[in-house]
C-alpha cells in the first residue's frame, strides 16, 4: 500500500506533500474547502474579492489508508493516490474522485475517419483530446439518482446532467439551442443534488475550461482546462438554499438595485438613429398607457461608433434631450462597446496610446482587430490603471444624465477572427495573455463602469453586462444576449434565468420577443407573459427585425401587454423586497421549484415553471398554439391568481390558458406587498402601502427605503412585520431609520379590506 504523504499545518491551510505536486484544503468556512494544486500560474481571484476565511474548528485524522478532515459541516477525506472524498455530516456521500479510467466516446476512431469526419464539418468530442503539459482534469462519480444545474446561462435545460459546456466568452450568431457548447459568460460553478444531498463546486480558474455534465458516461462527470492552478471550492449546505448563500458568500451577491431598475425598458437598435425616432417611443408609451422606465440607446447614437461621443448631427443638443425624457419619467440607457476607434484624432484613442492602456501583440505593437467602428484597439481591463481611466470615461455619459450604462461586445467579440492566445493582456500589473484574461474581460469593464457610476451618480449604479464571469454580479446586471424570435428561445429562457439565479446573479432578463429573426404577435404576448416576473424587463430587437414594440400587432396584443405591464408595475415592491432579501442571503428572485422543494423529485428537472422568492409560483405558456396546460403544483395549497380558486399541492392540474391569461399561483396564507398603479417607478417615497392576502392567516416582513441611494447601508430604512391572524391585521415597526413612514397601510382580506394609520407618537399602527 502506497503511504500517506507528509503534511504541515498552517492556521486553516494543510499542504499535503505529494511526489509530484502539493495538494492543499484550506477550510474557509464550515461549509467551504478549497482545494488547491499550484501548477506555474500566480495572480489573485477574479471572482472572490476579500478575506472569505472565518475562524473554524476543524479536525485532521490519520485513519491509516486515508486522511480524514471534519468540520461541522463537511467530512473531506484524502487518500495516497490523491482521491478527494467529500461528505456531509450524515455520511452521505456528495463529492467523491472516480477511481476508473474515462471511457471515450471515440476512443475506437483512428486519425483517418476523425479528419473525415471534421472535414464533413462535424466535431469529435473536445474531451478526447489532451491540449498541452498544462492541461488537467478532475472526474467525480456520478450517481444514477443525481443532479446537475448552474454554469450560469448556458443554453439548454435546467439540468445539465447529460450535457457539455465549455466555459470561452463567445458572441456565437448561430441560434442558441441546447447543443451549443458555450455564449457569452464563463461561471463555472455547478450544484449538484447526489440522491437527494446538496453540494456546489466552483472551479476557479479563468483559462478555457470543459464541463462534462455525464455525456461521455453515466458513471462520473469531469472539469478539465487547458491550464492553470487546480483551484476549486467544495460548498456543503443543508439545503440547496444553503448551498447558493455560501457560494454567493464566497463571490459576492448582486446589490440591491435602484427601484426604478425594476421597471419596464424599451429598445430597437436603431431607435438612436433619430432623436425623433426615441421620442415617438416615449410618446406612444404614453399615448397607449404603457408603463416604462427606460429606453435603450444602441450603437447609433454615436458619432462613427466611437465610444463616449455622441453624434450632434443626430441629436442637436443630447444633455437637454436626455433631460427631456427624465421629465417624461423615461430614463436614457446607452450602449458602451469596448472597441476604441483607431484614429489619431479621437481623444478616447489618442489617450490609450499616450499612457499605453491598450492590449499589445507580442511584437509590442497595440493590437487591432475589427469591430463596431471598424479598426479597433481594445483596452487592457485587467490593469487597474486602465479600469480607472475607463471609469473616469463614464462620466461624459453620467454628465448628460443617463440613468446606467449597457455594456456589449465585452467577451471581447471581434469581427476578425478570435484574439490570439499570446496577445499581451495585464493580470492586474503582471503581464500576461488573452489565453489567460479572456473569460474576466467583460467582467473587468462591468468592474470598471460600475466604480465610475458609483463615484459620479452618489447612487447604487446601473450596470447591464453581456459577458461576464463568476463574481460579476457584484457589479452588473446580466442578459442572456443576442436570442432569437423563436418558440425554443422562450422555452429556454426559464431554466436559462433560474440556473443564473442558482449561480449567484440575481438580476437577469432576455430580450423580450426575442433579438434576431422576426416575432409574431402570438409569440410577443406568451413572451411578456412569461417574463412578466424576470427582474430585468426588457424588449430589445435588431434592426432590419419586424418590430415589436407593445403597439405593434395592434389589439389583441396592446390590451394584453398593457395588462402585463401594469400587472408588473403592482409586483415591484414584492420583486424590491425579495432583492433586499437576496443582498444578505444571495437567494435569487427568479428560482426554479427545485430550489424552494428539493425534496420533491417532480420538480428536479421541471423546465417550464418557475417561482418567485418562495411563495409565487408561473406557469407561463411557451408552445405555439398552446390554450391550455397541466401545471404542477408542489407541497401546500395553491389559490390561483386570478379566480381564488384553491387546489391542494402535489398535484398536476389542468389550467385554461387562453392568449390573455399566464398561468400564476400563490401559495396559500401568503401575503404580498401591491403597488400603486402607475406609469412610472416614483423617486419620492410612498406614504402608503397595499398589501393582499392570500388566506386568512400570513405573515409578511416588508422593506422600505429610497431605492436610489446606498444610505440604507447606514441603517436608512424601514421594516415593517404585517401579519393576519384569523382576519384580524396586525402591524409592527421593527427597524425604523428612514422617513416618512408609511402613514397608512392597508390589507386587502378575502372579504374585507383592513386600514390602519400610523401613530407617530407611539410609533405604531393603529386600526
Amino acid at each position: 500500500m502506497t503511504a500517506l504523504p507528509t503534511y504541515e499545518q498552517k492556521d486553516q491551510t494543510v499542504t499535503f506533500h505529494y511526489p509530484d505536486h502539493d495538494l492543499q484544503l484550506t477550510v474557509l468556512t464550515p461549509a467551504i474547502v478549497r482545494v488547491f494544486e499550484y501548477r506555474g500560474n500566480n495572480g489573485a481571484s477574479y471572482a472572490i474579492e476579500g478575506n472569505k476565511q472565518t475562524a473554524t474548528d476543524f479536525k485532521l485524522t490519520d485513519t491509516g489508508d486515508h486522511y480524514e478532515l471534519t468540520t461541522s459541516a463537511l467530512t473531506i477525506d484524502l487518500d495516497a493516490e490523491r482521491h478527494v472524498d467529500v461528505y456531509d455530516t450524515n455520511g452521505n456521500a456528495l463529492v467523491t474522485d472516480f477511481r476508473g479510467e474515462r471511457t471515450l466516446l471515440d476512443k475506437g476512431v483512428d486519425k483517418v475517419h476523425q479528419r473525415l469526419v471534421e472535414a464533413e464539418g462535424h466535431s469529435v468530442t473536445k474531451s478526447t483530446v489532451k491540449a498541452n503539459a498544462s492541461y488537467y482534469e478532475v472526474v467525480k462519480t456520478l450517481a444514477p439518482d443525481e443532479h446537475l444545474y448552474g454554469l450560469g446561462d448556458k443554453t439548454g435545460y435546467l439540468d445539465k446532467r447529460g450535457f457539455e459546456y465549455d466555459n470561452w466568452n463567445v458572441d456565437n450568431p448561430s441560434p442558441q439551442l441546447e447543443i451549443l457548447p458555450n455564449i457569452y459568460k464563463s461561471i463555472p460553478v455547478m450544484l449538484g443534488l447526489k440522491n437527494g444531498h446538496p453540494y456546489g463546486l466552483f472551479f476557479d480558474n479563468t483559462y478555457k475550461s470543459h464541463f462534462d455534465m455525464g455525456k461521455e458516461s453515466d458513471h462520473y462527470y469531469f472539469y478539465s482546462a487547458v491550464d492553470g492552478n487546480l483551484d476549486y471550492y467544495i460548498i456543503g449546505g443543508q439545503s440547496l438554499k444553503d448551498v447558493v448563500t455560501n457560494y454567493t458568500y464566497l463571490t459576492g451577491r448582486t446589490p440591491l438595485p435602484q427601484k426604478w431598475t425594476l421597471g419596464y425598458q424599451q429598445s430597437r437598435w436603431g431607435y438612436s438613429a433619430s432623436e425623433d425616432e426615441v421620442q415617438e417611443i416615449a410618446d406612444n408609451m404614453k399615448k397607449n398607457d404603457l408603463p416604462c422606465d427606460a429606453i435603450h440607446f444602441d450603437v447609433d447614437y454615436m458619432r462613427g461608433y466611437r465610444v463616449f461621443t455622441w453624434d450632434k448631427a443626430k441629436y442637436a443638443d443630447p444633455k437637454k434631450f436626455v433631460s427631456s425624457l427624465k421629465g417624461q419619467g423615461i430614463k436614457v440607457i446607452p450602449i458602451i462597446d469596448p472597441g476604441v476607434k483607431q484614429d489619431p484624432d479621437y481623444d478616447k484613442y489618442a489617450e490609450g496610446i499616450k499612457n499605453n492602456y491598450f492590449v499589445k501583440t507580442p511584437a509590442g505593437k497595440v493590437y487591432i482587430n475589427k469591430v463596431w467602428p471598424g479598426d479597433s484597439a481594445f483596452p487592457d481591463f485587467g490593469r487597474p490603471d486602465v479600469r480607472k481611466w475607463w471609469a473616469n470615461n463614464n462620466k461624459f455619459l453620467t454628465d448628460m444624465g443617463v440613468g446606467g450604462v449597457w455594456i456589449d461586445m465585452n467577451e471581447p467579440a471581434t469581427f476578425e477572427g478570435e484574439i490570439p492566445d499570446d496577445v499581451v493582456f495585464n493580470d492586474q500589473d503582471t503581464p500576461s495573455t488573452h489565453k489567460k484574461m479572456h473569460n474576466v474581460y467583460g467582467h473587468n469593464m462591468a468592474k470598471a463602469t460600475y466604480t465610475g457610476l458609483k463615484a459620479q451618480q452618489g447612487k447604487r449604479p446601473y450596470v447591464i453586462t453581456r459577458a461576464a464571469y463568476a463574481g460579476t454580479q457584484k457589479y452588473s446586471t446580466v442578459w442572456t444576449g443576442d436570442n432569437r424570435s423563436m418558440w425554443p428561445h422562450i422555452q429556454m429562457m426559464i431554466p436559462q434565468l433560474c440556473n443564473l439565479g442558482l449561480s449567484g446573479f440575481s438580476f437577469v432578463g432576455t430580450d423580450i420577443g426575442g433579438f434576431a429573426s422576426d416575432t409574431s404577435a402570438e409569440l410577443l404576448t406568451r413572451w411578456i407573459e412569461a417574463a412578466i416576473f424576470s427582474p430585468l424587463l426588457r424588449n430589445h430587437a435588431a434592426m432590419g427585425t419586424r418590430h415589436q414594440e407593445p403597439w405593434s400587432f395592434g389589439e389583441p396584443t396592446l390590451s394584453i401587454y398593457r395588462k402585463y405591464l401594469k400587472l408588473r408595475y403592482r409586483f415591484i415592491p414584492y420583486l424590491y423586497d425579495l432583492f433586499a432579501q437576496e443582498s444578505t442571503n444571495g437567494l435569487p428572485v427568479m428560482r426554479p421549484l427545485v430550489l424552494n422543494y428539493p425534496e420533491d423529485t417532480r420538480v428536479r428537472d421541471l423546465d417550464d415553471e418557475f417561482m418567485v422568492g418562495d411563495n409565487v409560483l408561473v406557469a407561463p405558456i411557451v408552445q405555439k398554439s398552446k390554450l391550455n396546460r397541466t401545471v404542477y403544483l408542489p407541497a401546500g395549497n395553491w389559490i390561483d391568481f386570478w379566480n381564488n380558486r384553491e387546489y391542494p399541492g402535489n398535484q398536476d392540474i389542468l389550467v385554461d390558458a387562453p392568449l390573455d391569461k399566464l398561468p400564476l399561483f400563490i401559495k396559500k396564507d401568503t401575503l404580498l406587498p401591491w403597488g400603486q398603479e402607475v406609469s412610472h417607478v416614483a423617486e419620492t417615497p410612498d406614504t402608503t402601502m397595499t398589501f393582499k392576502a392570500f388566506g386568512q392567516n400570513a405573515s409578511y416582513e416588508h422593506y422600505q427605503d429610497n431605492g436610489s441611494d446606498f444610505n440604507y447601508e447606514d441603517g436608512e430604512f424601514n421594516r415593517y412585520l404585517v401579519t393576519v391572524k384569523d382576519g384580524d391585521v396586525n402591524v409592527t415597526l421593527t427597524h425604523s431609520g428612514f422617513k416618512p413612514v408609511y402613514q397608512t397601510i392597508t390589507v386587502d382580506l378575502p372579504a374585507k379590506s383592513v386600514t390602519l394609520t400610523y401613530d407617530a407618537a407611539n410609533q405604531s399602527y393603529r386600526a
